[in-house]
């Protein structure tokens, strides 16, 4: 809306010079004056729009701009003005010279608006739809030589002031569409970024941008003196454009969504403390939020949803700090909050911890309930660094080592946690070529059951062999995956491959068996995702009971009521259910009867605990066993490597057991080789026995 004002009052002003200039009879260095004084104020008028329209733009980076090509922008703004005045102020119009002028006016608007956008230098460099772009050319052309022809045309005529107060509309809004039809135009390319060492920050250019629209506005002050019946009219404009340059800084301080102040805000905060600590020494403290999982809030509630309990927490964040500290959105379900005068860790740590226990409660969103919770990472000046991006940065990886270690947490930046951050980036890059690579591949891990240790089946587990990193272990990368969304074409290749291998094996004649295959939180959201296993597998040629899926205990008990639901789908589509990690996510009798999974899989950490945690950690184990027996479940211990722990949990009644000293994951021809081992074995066993 500012920008089509700004276009609005260049807009006036540029046909009232039209119409003044033609009136009055002047030459020589006369004429060129006012010819450039006009250009003057129609090309700024113009130029302030589009760069106005600019900070309209939400981009997901610090935007930064090339002062050559801002002020060649300038330039061109005001060249192309000064010869399209020039043509439409001679004394003899003919509907040549009025095309021409016209041509040459849109020609200015669409130059200049996409040299600005060349001063951007996002990289990789933006693409444009060419549709789009002529389009955007035929808007500026049309509306400007109609409007200079109006101005031409009525300057005779009655009520011209309100006449030309609506072509000054018809222009701006022609300056307007075609900005931002140019706009909608440009393709900004993935994972772009905006750098230059001397570049205009966005900031900076705030400052900037308000002088330059209030220098032409005092341009066309100055050329309208000659008449006084235009005083009233451009004195409103005068306040006018004063408004809108005080709306457009506090609107360029705050963040639209939630009325706090945003990454502009907080950019500019902090350097103002950076430059008093400098003379103080006092130490200050930023700290860096993230939200859990807000991006299913959006997807299963929509964005009204969470748009509300952004402006919840907002209120909450700001309400759980000091009134000597400052709260800012950087965007997303990203906040910041710069602790004053916070060096101590203990200090930090105490209001990360308020924050932390108060989204422990509820929030009420359009009458619903909704539990979130958030990463908190903490840097402190001058240890964790000096400078307002070095600061958030390390903030920044902080936090993301808050999630990593189990989330709804908080932790202090250390330099180690740079070498763990650069390891994550090189896997999030790495995933997006992986699979077209050919660079996952599958292990088997045998299970075993009855006294004598019959294989009974196996659990598929990938691995990702990076060119630079080696093998990586799915704890290594599966966070990343679902994070990215790519989890979903990483499990369907691994059904589709554990599908084909099982083909394999059986052309070569081995019996078939069981293979287990794990599920992510983000497959088990997906609409009718049972169903579409089903398919593969279906179309694979592999009966749906030679496949089990396991889903961790952590998972089921986030979301029990999808969980449960998604169970019954595939149990439905006859797959055996197995509940993963049992232990580990406290779930209740109750939960348990509802999910009514074939599996339980009792977690590691209990099994290791048989052999140094005595009595405690086997009652422990045989209580699982026995309440997973009265359900009528088949319990299979994880883990399991010493012979101690294998006997305790024979003598508890443990159906089955994993782990390493049984049987580690083998490659796919290794575990051929295996399978054919114990083919022989058992059969030589059975026909002993008989």
């Amino acid at each position: 809306m500012l920008s089509l004002i700004v276009a609005t009052l260049a807009s006036y002003a540029t046909l009232d010079l039209v119409a003044r200039i033609r009136l009055i009879d002047v030459s020589g260095k006369k004429r060129f004056y006012w010819l450039l004084g006009g250009a003057a104020a129609m090309g700024m008028g113009i130029w302030s729009m589009h760069f106005i329209g600019m900070l309209a733009l939400q981009m997901p980076m610090q935007m930064e701009y090339d002062p050559w090509l801002t002020g060649a922008s300038l330039l061109i703004g005001i060249c192309i003005s000064y010869f399209a005045l020039h043509v439409t102020t001679r004394n003899s119009l003919t509907t040549c010279y009025l095309f021409l002028g016209g041509l040459l006016m849109g020609t200015g608007i669409a130059a200049m608006h996409y040299t600005g956008m060349a001063a951007m230098r996002v990289h990789p460099a933006i693409h444009y739809r060419p549709l789009l772009v002529i389009l955007s050319l035929f808007i500026a052309f049309v509306f400007s030589w109609m409007a200079l022809w109006i101005a031409v045309k009525f300057q005779h005529q009655r009520q011209i002031i309100l006449k030309r107060c609506g072509m000054s509309i018809a222009m701006g809004l022609a300056i307007a569409g075609m900005h931002y039809v140019g706009m909608s135009a440009a393709i900004f390319p993935p994972g772009a970024v905006c750098h230059m060492p001397n570049g205009i920050s966005q900031s900076s250019f705030m400052l900037i941008l308000p002088a330059f629209s209030l220098c032409g506005l005092i341009m066309t002050l100055v050329l309208s003196t000659l008449d006084t019946r235009f005083d009233l009219l451009l004195l409103r404009s005068h306040l006018s454009l004063e408004d809108a340059n005080k709306r457009l800084k506090i609107l360029a301080s705050v963040d639209a969504l939630t009325g706090i102040p945003n990454r502009n805000a907080f950019i500019e905060k902090t350097e103002e403390r950076l430059l008093q600590a400098a003379r103080d020494g006092r130490p200050f403290s930023v700290m860096y939020l993230d939200l859990e999982e807000f991006k299913n809030v959006n997807d299963f509630l929509g964005h009204a949803a969470g748009d509300e309990l952004l402006k919840a927490f907002a209120r909450e964040l700001t309400a759980h700090v000091r009134s000597g500290d400052f709260v800012a959105r950087l965007g997303g379900d990203e906040f910041v909050v710069l602790l004053n005068g916070l060096g101590q860790p203990k200090e930090a740590a105490s209001i990360a911890t308020s924050i932390l226990d108060r989204l422990r409660k509820d929030f009420i969103v359009q009458n619903m309930t909704l539990r979130i919770t958030a990463s908190v990472g903490i840097a402190t000046y001058p240890i964790d660094g000096s400078s307002v991006s070095a600061l958030l940065n390390n903030a920044d990886t902080a936090m993301y080592a808050a999630k990593q270690n189990g989330r709804n947490s908080y932790r202090f930046f250390d330099p180690a946690m740079k070498d763990a951050a650069a390891k994550v980036l090189q896997i999030y890059h790495g995933l997006a070529e992986a699979l077209g690579k050919n660079q996952f591949s599958l292990v088997f891990q045998a299970k075993f059951g009855g006294l004598h240790n019959h294989f009974i089946g196996a659990e598929a587990l990938i691995r990702w062999t990076h060119p630079e990193m080696g093998e990586l272990s799915p704890l290594e990368f599966i966070a990343t995956a679902e994070q990215t969304g790519q989890i979903a074409q990483i499990s369907e290749w691994v059904i589709g491959e554990v599908c084909r291998q099982m083909k394999v094996w059986t052309a070569l004649g081995l019996p078939p068996f069981k293979v287990a295959i794990n599920l992510s939180p983000e497959q088990l959201r997906q609409d009718r995702y049972a169903e579409r296993v089903a398919d593969i597998i279906r179309k694979a040629g592999i009966e749906p009971q030679w496949i089990m899926f396991e889903v961790t205990e952590t998972v089921a008990m986030r979301e029990p009521a999808l969980a449960g639901e998604v169970i019954r789908q595939f149990e439905q589509a006859g797959f055996d259910i197995a509940l993963d990690d049992f232990g580990t996510g406290y779930s209740s009798m109750a939960y348990l009867r509802q999910f009514r999974v074939k599996e339980l899989k009792i977690d590691r950490l209990f099994i290791s605990a048989l052999d140094g945690d005595g009595e405690e950690g086997e009652a422990i184990v045989s209580a699982i066993i026995a309440l997973a027996h009265s359900l009528h479940m088949t319990v299979v211990a994880e883990g399991v490597e010493t012979v101690s722990q294998l006997k305790k949990l024979k003598d508890m009644g443990c159906d089955q057991v994993q782990g390493f000293l049984l049987g580690k994951p083998l490659s796919p021809d290794k575990f051929e080789a295996f399978l054919r081992r114990r083919t022989n074995e058992e059969a030589s066993i059975e026909k002993a026995s008989q």
